[in-house]
């Protein structure tokens, strides 16, 4: 597949702080894009040098069959872009928010007001739509500004942390509507900081650390890299605790963890299901008692943590996000 998004080496300073080192990304038509990293790491910088918002200081991005240096305004008529903070126009209703943008985009007048109501049905607002978008409530207004940036049905849509601000049954509405997007062709960069948001509606995942990119694949890749499976076991009495370890160490691939507090051993394993019958059985041969044992896989959670706690850091420069005052993550 053709890339949708195609960027080499991109730089990005705000005075002494670098807030992109190099970064490339190649994202293909119709996929979805998850890129993850700590508040600063350049995520939001990331976004807005692609929406053409920002100028990179080096390195080239194509965004839609378009350079986002030498044409921006092409660029710009073909994404969608939905940022931390919702952007609507306070003195307008909900529904002149919508058929404001439609219109802009170059939609009949017609066809803006039957987008704007499918879009107000869609996400819930229809009973506030001729309201002032002021009395809005803040999770009403992010579900506003969300609807705005899919008036026109961008060939590439950008959103950076959509579901900051939003209660689990809106979170929930917004991965249906980018779910029904993609399903229709439009490709997907998508920042956040709800792993399981990722989890569920990204194919590929990129992790972002002090302006640079340190992993990328699928989540599953990106959870094997954290340790893949691990065989957790909780000992019903305290004092065997130390022989659960040892017991458990034999089988995993690398020392356990012992957690005392909780009374569990948690070790990685290569092994699947049948592994677990085996120490269960090993267990209770050796006459040690668990209240629990499972077998699970590190959670998108454990693999951000994994992977940039690991990350090299350059101590030689300030922070990222000490002193951007555009990066804002």
């Amino acid at each position: 597949m053709a890339g949708a998004i195609h960027a080499t080496g991109l730089v990005k300073t705000f005075g002494e702080t670098r807030a992109l080192d190099g970064v490339d990304l190649d994202v293909p038509e119709g996929s979805v894009l998850g890129l993850l990293g700590p508040n600063g790491a350049g995520k939001t910088t990331t976004v807005r040098l692609l929406a053409t918002l920002l100028r990179p200081d080096a390195g080239t991005a194509v965004v839609a069959g378009h350079d986002v240096v030498r044409h921006p305004d092409r660029v710009r008529l073909s994404i969608g872009l939905s940022g931390q903070f919702a952007a609507v126009d306070d003195r307008l209703t909900g529904r002149e928010n919508l058929r404001m943008i439609g219109e802009l985009y170059g939609l009949r007048s017609r066809a803006a007001r039957a987008r704007a109501d499918e879009l107000l049905d869609r996400f819930d607002l229809t009973g506030a739509a001729d309201r002032m978008s002021s009395t809005y409530s803040g999770g009403m207004r992010r579900r506003l500004d969300l609807a705005c940036a899919l008036v026109v049905r961008p060939s590439v849509m950008f959103l950076d942390e959509p579901s900051t601000g939003l209660d689990p049954t809106s979170r929930l509405m917004l991965w249906d509507a980018i779910e029904d997007l993609v399903s229709q062709g439009t490709t997907l960069l998508l920042t956040t900081q709800y792993l399981e948001e990722a989890d569920r509606l990204a194919r590929d995942i990129a992790v972002v650390d002090h302006g640079r990119i340190i992993a990328r694949g699928t989540p599953r890749e990106l959870k094997a890299q954290a340790g893949g499976q691990r065989v957790e076991a909780v000992v019903a009495r305290r004092g065997q605790l130390d022989s659960a370890a040892a017991l458990l160490a034999r089988y995993g691939t690398r020392a356990p963890d012992v957690d005392g507090p909780r009374g569990m051993v948690s070790v990685p394993v290569d092994g699947g299901v049948r592994l677990v019958t085996q120490v269960i059985a090993a267990l209770d041969a050796a006459g040690i008692e668990v209240t629990d044992i499972g077998l699970r896989r590190p959670t998108l959670d454990e693999v951000f943590l994994a992977l940039t706690e690991v990350a090299p850091r350059d101590t030689s420069r300030t922070a990222v996000g000490a002193g951007a005052a555009n990066e804002k993550e």
